[in-house]
């Protein structure tokens, strides 16, 4: 019995179906870039950090007496511009203190400009209309590489009354677009290096195999190998030696087809559940049913005629109980080496929600029958 008839017996009693699924990730002559496929090592970002001052708020800026950092922040910053505060009971709220976030590009240029993200740190209500002052970023090894500075632009608001507040979005974070200077660049000389290393965004042996084939093919010669699942690694060629962005240009749009672990991912949170087409089962054995009691109350009122000379009204209780233990459900047979589609196919006609398959995916899985990975995020 193959699993297009997989609904042998099965009764509506379990309702419509939804399954959210991606049945065919990759179709079989499916072609990828390798450029979408894989990462050049050394072109590559670095996370940048900082922390400053958002000044020109409307009152809706960190208290001072709850955030010590603040007041040092501003302390320190007016003693370099020759104001001394020390001492002093500052009471604005006009100042919020912030963390500044941006990525560098790689190859950066001194000069070019950076979009940065601006966070509070205090008990800022919002950053609207705000000013970033002149903050230094950071990088890992703890040198200055841009200087971030500008109005700050929210995608939220608040705005309250003496009863009640209304808040849209998130208004204690924002961006700067182009707010940060480059001032020290990143050395690394693409054109001098020897080799080329291609790191696969999903790893996989057959992928990285097939990459380093259509490679040595484009370019003529045996130059690149997979060394791992993760890693193409692509002596330069004598004709792209001092080149070597003209032979990444090159490969780039080599198309392969990727392949892909067998994979099952499921949510039970939300009852989502996605597979990939490599995705089999062996033949397996399944019943799905569940039981329901429903209970109603349909209480009654009782009263005397309307020239009784006694009597009361009263309330009738009326309770009808019903059980339904979905006895139209029979096992059915999963025949072996079915394809995703027939199995979607057949789990929606069994009348299965997205939970229950959840719960029918984790069975065939405990059995030995699912051959693929089951993810529960």
């Amino acid at each position: 019995m193959r699993m297009n008839r997989l609904m042998l017996g099965a009764c509506g009693g379990l309702g419509a179906a939804l399954l959210l699924i991606a049945p065919l990730a990759f179709p079989a002559a499916a072609q990828t870039r390798i450029k979408d496929l894989v990462s050049v090592e050394g072109v590559r970002g670095n996370q940048l950090l900082g922390y400053g001052l958002v000044v020109g708020l409307d009152g809706t800026g960190d208290r001072l007496q709850n955030s010590p950092f603040t007041q040092q922040s501003l302390e320190g910053m007016l003693e370099r511009l020759g104001v001394n505060i020390t001492g002093l009971n500052v009471k604005t709220r006009n100042l919020a203190a912030v963390m500044v976030t941006a990525e560098l590009p790689p190859f950066p240029r001194q000069g070019a400009r950076l979009d940065v993200s601006i966070s509070t740190l205090g008990d800022a209500k919002s950053l609207a209309g705000g000013n970033l002052i002149a903050t230094p970023l950071m990088g890992a090894d703890g040198k200055v590489y841009a200087v971030a500075q500008g109005s700050v632009a929210i995608g939220g608001y608040v705005a309250s009354g003496e009863a009640t507040s209304v808040t849209k979005g998130i208004p204690t974070a924002g961006r700067i677009p182009n707010g940060a200077i480059i001032e020290r660049e990143v050395e690394f000389s693409l054109d001098e290096l020897q080799s080329v290393r291609l790191a696969l965004r999903n790893p996989d042996f057959v992928t990285a195999n097939r990459i380093a084939a259509a490679v040595n093919q484009t370019l003529g010669v045996t130059a690149a190998r997979a060394t791992d699942p993760t890693t193409v690694e692509l002596a330069v060629p004598p004709a792209y030696r001092g080149n070597v962005a003209g032979l990444v240009t090159r490969i780039e749009t080599v198309t392969v087809r990727p392949d892909q672990v067998a994979r099952v991912v499921v949510d039970e949170r939300t009852g989502t559940i996605v597979m990939g087409d490599a995705v089999r089962i062996s033949t397996v054995a399944v019943a799905q049913g569940n039981l329901t009691v429903r209970v109603e109350e349909t209480p009654q009122v009782s009263q005397p005629n309307a020239f009784a000379t006694q009597g009361q009204t009263v309330v009738v209780p009326r309770t009808q109980v019903t059980v339904d233990e979905a006895r139209g459900n029979r096992l059915a047979i999963i025949e072996g080496s079915v394809s995703l589609r027939e199995l979607v196919d057949g789990l929606n006609r069994l009348g299965a929600a997205p939970r229950d398959i959840i719960v029918i995916l984790q069975a065939i899985k405990a059995a030995g029958a699912l051959h693929a990975e089951l993810e529960v995020m």
